[in-house]
This record gives C-alpha cells, structure tokens and sequence, in this order.
C-alpha cells in the first residue's frame, strides 16, 4: 500500500475531547521502567555498549529495514531508547497508520470499560448493542459474546469487511469458528454506547492522555470500512511500553494488570496463538486471516517465545518480550507483497535483531 492518504481529512486525526482529569507524570527516577514525560522531545536513551549487543550488527538491520520499505523502526530496552530510526522519507513528527495493529487499542479500552464497571466481555453483545446487530437468528445472535468479538470467534461470516447487520451472517456458533474479522468493531460501539460518549473520546480520556499520546501525534480516521488509528512513531512506543509495564504507567494503572495477562494469553482453543487481538508466540500452533487450515509451529520461530505483538497490514509492528526487557516497533509500506497481520518479514526481521541483541 503506497502513502495512502496520508494527508487526506489530515484534521480529523486532531479532533476529540480531552480529559479533564489531571494527569500525574511519573517520576523517573523512582521507577525500574523509564517512562518518558510528556509534552517534550526528551527521552532516555541506552546505548548497545552498555547493554553488551553486538554493535557491528547494527547497521546490517538498519540496511535492511530501510531495503524492506520501513519508515521507522525504534528498541526500548525497559523504556529507554535503544534504536530510533527514520528512513525512505519518513521523520519523527510524521504520522502513519498502525491498520491492525491499532486493534489492540480496542483491547485495551475494553479492559479499561470492565474495570470501570461499564461492561463485562463475558455477558452477551445484544445486552449493550440491542438485538438485531447480525442477521443470524436471535438464539444464535445471543450465543456471542464480547469475549468472542476480542478473540474472533463470532462464527460470524468474515468474508467480508463490512459490518453492518446486513453484512453480519451465521456461519457456526459463537466459539467453534476463528476468523480474523472486522466485527471486533462492534465492541467499539459497545464502549461508546456504555460510556455514553463516543469512542474517540474515550480513547482519549481513559488512554491516550494518560500515557502522553497527545492530540499533536495521532487521531482516528475513517477509511473506507475502517476505523485507522494514525500516530507518529513515539506514540506508538507509548502504548507498546505501557503494555510492556502490565498495563501501568509509572504509578498509575491505566488498564488492569490481571485483564492485560488474560488478554496476552490464548483466549480459544482453536488458534492457539491469539489472545485478546493480541498475536501470541511460542504455542504449537496458529491460524491466519483468511483461512481456515491450522499451521504447526510457533508463529515467528526467530523471536523469543514470550513474545506477543500487535501485528497490522503492510507490516505495522509491535512487539513485546518480557524477557528481554524489550519493546520494538516497526512502521511503514509493506516489506514485500500486501499482507494482513503475519508476513515471512516478521521471521527476517528477528533474525536480524537476535544477531544484534544475542
């Protein structure tokens, strides 16, 4: 996908309310995890020397990450910056589109609904959204829960993008079918519904201010069928080291610590490698979008097994090992051909970091 509209409704990604809670910035250095302030350029930096990495393979991945179409690519080793690169016409206050990847801010506003007492993912969608949101029968359409939604097993057809009722058909019961689908939006809707704002506004309240992903760096845009978060690419690591820190930022808990495990974990017994629209390494198995054929292995045999990530089209990537103390991020065109979450540049990639890093 080529710079697809990049400065198309450019404003629309600034709008939306801001909290009027105040926000209480971590201190530094009464934290294990650096947590950048807001508002400012500054962020802690950790060289390859002090960590003991290999530096020579330093620019073997950042030739190839350029070669692979990246625009930008950043390492945070316990929320210090590691790597922060820009390339192929790309800078730090540009804006792209995280596509998927974003589906996992949706997770996590989600967690935060359930701890607010808004929502509960095990209680059946039609509670918030009414009945009548799918054309399957109202008995199968109260099978499926919002548990289903963050874990794609509906049973509800994925063939195509769409999602209103219309495009909403059975196929089989909630929980005996995973198809990576577009009708984890509706939970969206049921966050906007209880919360009795819109979700943007939500987003930005309960998340975004709260980890500094200001309204300068990042907004929703509706393209097409999709609701694409855009951001620069230190927002991005915000939200992946917020992850990375169970859900906390310096002191405050932004999504719940136990709701976050749960989330990260195998949420069905049928793709083995996803969690709450979370990609999950070091299981025996996994599925992909558009199929329904089941492949043995670990999802990205290069990377640590503790890994889960953040995975969208064209190769938008976040990903989490607690292991290693790591947070990396990768934005930009697609590496090779159009993809939809997993691409075999996910397995190149970490061959190239575990040279560096090992």
């Amino acid at each position: 996908m080529k710079t697809i509209v990049y400065f198309l409704l450019l404003s629309v990604l600034f709008m939306g309310c801001s909290s009027n809670e105040p926000i209480i910035e971590p201190d530094p250095a009464e934290a294990e995890i650096y947590f950048p302030p807001f508002n400012s350029d500054i962020w802690v930096t950790k060289s390859i020397t002090e960590l003991g990495w290999n530096e020579n393979q330093l620019q073997p991945l950042l030739d190839f990450l350029e070669t692979n179409n990246t625009k930008s690519f950043m390492i945070l080793h316990d929320g210090k910056v590691v790597i922060e690169e820009y390339m192929n016409g790309h800078d730090a206050s540009k804006l792209w589109y995280w596509a998927s990847a974003g589906k996992t801010l949706t997770t996590t506003l989600s967690g935060i609904a359930q701890e607010e007492g808004l929502i509960d993912i095990d209680h059946k969608v039609s509670d918030y959204l009414g009945t009548d949101w799918t054309s399957a029968t109202l008995e199968k359409e109260n099978l499926i829960t919002c548990k289903h939604l963050l874990s794609m097993n509906s049973g509800l057809d994925d063939s195509s993008d769409a999602v209103e009722p219309e495009d909403l058909q059975y196929v089989a019961d909630a929980g005996t079918r995973w198809a990576y689908h577009n009708v984890y939006k509706k939970m969206q809707d049921v966050i906007a519904s209880t919360s009795g704002s819109t979700f943007a506004n939500y987003f930005n309240s309960k998340l975004r201010d709260k980890i500094g992903m200001t309204n300068t760096s990042g907004g929703w845009l509706q393209l097409s069928n999709f609701n694409v978060y855009w951001s620069n690419t230190r927002s991005m690591a915000r939200f992946g080291l917020m992850i990375y820190a169970n859900g906390k930022w310096g002191n405050t808990q932004i999504v719940p610590e136990d709701f976050l495990k749960e989330a990260t974990n195998t949420s069905q017994n049928i793709n083995k490698s996803y969690g709450y629209l979370w990609w999950l390494n070091g299981k025996s198995s996994y599925h992909l979008p558009g199929s329904q054929l089941e492949f043995n292995g670990e999802l990205i045999p290069n990377a640590p097994i503790d890994m889960y990530a953040a995975l969208g089209k064209n190769d938008q990537k976040i990903y989490i090992v607690p292991s290693k103390k790591l947070v990396v991020i990768r934005m930009g065109e697609a590496a090779d051909s159009e993809t939809f979450a997993l691409s075999s540049f996910d397995n190149d990639l970490w061959g190239k970091i575990n040279n560096l890093i090992d």
